[in-house]
């Protein structure tokens, strides 16, 4: 796999703990925190983006790692976090892309909630652990939008349709 990147845009792409002092740099924006893995970009994904930026002055996006993708999905990322990351700090939607570790436990979401700050979670109405992140939203008293998701679009349909028909 290539792990060469088209030109870094290093002033979007942010390591996680790196994150606590940038913050301060964020002012009186009204803040909208997204994750995921954006690993094969979609209109589905641009729909989701599209809907959280409207919902705020800054869209950050707290983009899974690798080692989540093969995890969590049960596969090999199609491209690297580096790479998912080079991919949506080139959407002008996009404010910030926070490079996530691989996090083990809820507790780290937390935390990840609690330093991010956000004034808005946005998330699908059918995401796994909707629950567990109004209850991180409650925590620093975020607003929570959840909208509806784009069934024909997805990843794993796209990996699913790749693999079946491909070479």
């Amino acid at each position: 796999m290539n792990t060469h990147l088209i030109s870094t845009d290093q002033g979007k792409i942010i390591p996680y703990k790196d994150y606590a002092s940038y913050r301060q740099l964020v002012g009186k924006k009204k803040t909208v925190l997204v994750g995921g893995c954006f690993d094969l970009l979609h209109y589905g994904h641009l729909y989701f983006l599209q809907q959280a930026k409207e919902e705020g002055d800054l869209l950050i996006v707290a983009l899974e790692s690798d080692e989540f993708i093969e995890k969590r999905k049960n596969r090999k990322p199609v491209h690297t976090q580096k790479q998912r990351a080079e991919i949506l700090s080139h959407i002008d939607l996009v404010d910030v892309v926070l490079l996530l570790p691989f996090f083990k436990t809820d507790a780290q979401y937390y935390q990840l909630t609690k330093t991010v700050s956000p004034d808005v979670i946005l998330i699908t109405k059918t995401h796994p652990h909707l629950e567990r992140r109004k209850k991180q939203a409650a925590l620093i008293k975020a607003k929570v939008v959840e909208i509806d998701l784009l069934h024909e679009f997805s990843s794993s349909n796209i990996v699913r349709y790749a693999t079946v028909f491909g070479d």
